[in-house]
């Protein structure tokens, strides 16, 4: 593939963004930028990559190296099966897993993994639950975060 192919795919998913992405509207006002707003950026965002890309591009991508599509296709099965789970098993044992199973698909270590993972999974939800008010779900763990 090269770099105007991916450009021009960009732009496709730009547009689809930003149509998708309009009409996302919350029920009662609780942001002042509401829910479309990081759709409409993301898709900002990449238009003008697509759009870099289709005017400078002249390259050729080389080829994956052997093994590198197996993984890419388990790493978009572990996102799908991180949404999946992610509301049943809570942000942090979701997180854990996904971050331990990835940091071991990319070379890591069983202990530096789990430590990873399980320190990340804690941190964020500690960050985005607790200091930035996000709601994440708890799921199993239920009150004891």
């Amino acid at each position: 593939m090269n770099d105007r192919v991916l450009g021009a795919a960009a732009l496709l998913l730009a547009a689809y963004l930003t149509w998708q992405g309009w009409g996302l509207q919350a029920p009662f006002a609780y942001e002042p930028v509401g829910p479309r707003a990081f759709p409409l950026l993301l898709a900002l965002v990449i238009a003008l990559c697509g759009a870099w890309l289709l005017v400078k591009g002249r390259f050729v991508a080389a080829g994956n190296p052997p093994g590198a599509n197996g993984r890419i296709a388990l790493l978009v099965g572990l996102v799908a099966g991180y949404a999946l789970l992610f509301q049943w098993l809570g942000f942090v044992i979701a997180t854990a897993l996904m971050v331990t199973v990835v940091g071991r698909l990319f070379g890591g270590t069983w202990r530096n993994c789990v430590v990873g993972g399980v320190s990340m999974g804690v941190l964020f939800f500690l960050l985005f639950d607790k200091l930035l008010d996000v709601v994440l779900p708890t799921g199993i763990l239920g009150g004891l975060l």
